[in-house]
């Protein structure tokens, strides 16, 4: 069985990103593009991950990526709709604070 594809895209507003589909060690790099190239578009504040299906701890790492850009960017990313999985992994490595 294959996990779903992950895509990233303009959110519901025009300051946010919405993820879908497995964050995982297989998707993880290409998640990873995906974010960036969705960031050059200009600053987002929102990254939601409600249709997010199936996240391992390089999804987390690749999430923590994602609003670190932004941030440095000049945006003030949060995440949203986080899956408990990947809440239960930053709570585990310490790192639930950079998500919020």
């Amino acid at each position: 069985m294959t996990s779903p594809a992950f895509r990233i895209g303009q959110g519901g507003t025009p300051d946010s990103l919405a993820a879908s589909g497995a964050l995982t060690f297989d998707t993880a790099a290409a998640a990873l593009a995906e974010a960036h190239a969705a960031l050059s578009h200009g600053p987002r504040q929102w990254l939601d991950l409600a249709g997010v299906e199936t996240v391992d701890s390089a999804g987390l790492a690749c999430v923590l990526a994602v609003v670190a850009e932004a941030r440095r960017g000049g945006g003030t990313m949060r995440v949203v709709n986080a899956p408990a999985g990947l809440l239960t992994l930053a709570q585990v490595a310490g790192v639930e604070e950079l998500l919020l």
